[in-house]
């Protein structure tokens, strides 16, 4: 496989990809499992396809269309969560099959053949090209460069919202800020899992490294890790064996999560038991 990265430039666009996907999905994760952000995220992947389908429409790039459509339905249900003027998840389960079914009737409106959208819905790493990695590697720098100038504030907006509006931090502009990097780690990986899978991505690598360490910044940097290594551990199954990539990458990362959570508790019940004997 070494051989085939240092050759072959969709192998080196995959490795890449890989790590992108890493960096983003460790920040971006942590923060949405700690805010309680999961459906709406999934609402927002799924409005994302809306966007693809309009850009096969009008002959542009898909991913422009994708970052147009997640990122007002966005800043669209931060709003309403805000003001409270609707139920937040009645929004996004209207703005999730909204997006579903404009996506389809761009594409049904589409001249000529209808295009390959099973990209876009299941992800293949392995069918990355430059042109998107340029465009995911300007993305992962802005997510980067934000959470590391405001982390301080992440922490404290993380732990307390209340208490960092007292404190003094502009909450609503935090909050706002976060649904658009929430749009546009979704367009990052749209093409690795899909938007049909990009959830668990996002979720079980967090949730996974939530279970090794309380500290913020470490379950970042551990979330992180565990998606470059499960990105590049599908990325040499699939390459191999000819599987689905997308869907190896997220059976690795639920699966993981699922032996950790197990592991740790039977090594607590075996503490309990132990120390009930003690004390009988």
């Amino acid at each position: 496989m070494l051989n085939s990265i240092l050759n072959y430039q969709y192998m080196q666009n995959a490795v890449i990809a890989s790590i992108l996907a890493g960096i983003v999905c460790g920040i971006m994760g942590v923060i949405i499992i700690e805010k309680k952000l999961v459906m709406m995220s999934g609402g927002i992947a799924h409005t994302a396809y809306g966007g693809v389908g309009l850009g096969y429409m009008l002959g542009i790039e898909p991913v422009f269309g994708a970052i147009l459509f997640s990122t007002v339905a966005s800043l669209s249900v931060g709003y309403i969560k805000r003001k409270g003027t609707a139920k937040s998840d009645v929004i996004i389960g209207m703005f999730w099959s909204l997006g579903m079914a404009l996506g389809i009737l761009f594409i049904t409106l589409t001249p000529g053949y209808p295009p390959n959208i099973s990209t876009y819905l299941f992800g293949n790493i392995l069918s990355i090209p430059r042109f998107y990695i340029k465009i995911m590697g300007v993305l992962t720098l802005l997510i980067l460069l934000v959470t590391v100038i405001f982390f301080n504030h992440w922490k404290v907006y993380l732990f307390d919202d209340e208490f960092a509006y007292i404190v003094g931090i502009k909450t609503a502009l935090l909050e706002y800020v976060l649904m658009v990097m929430i749009a546009l780690t979704i367009v990052v990986l749209i093409r690795v899992v899909g938007i049909i899978l990009v959830l668990a991505l996002l979720t079980a690598p967090s949730a996974t490294a939530a279970l090794l360490t309380n500290n913020l910044k470490n379950r970042m940097i551990w979330s992180s890790v565990l998606v470059i290594l499960f990105c590049m551990t599908g990325l040499w199954i699939s390459y191999n064996i000819n599987l689905a990539p997308g869907s190896v990458i997220v059976i690795m990362s639920v699966g993981l999560y699922f032996i950790i959570y197990a592991v740790k508790y039977i090594l607590k019940s075996g503490s309990v038991e132990r120390w009930s004997l003690k004390r009988s």
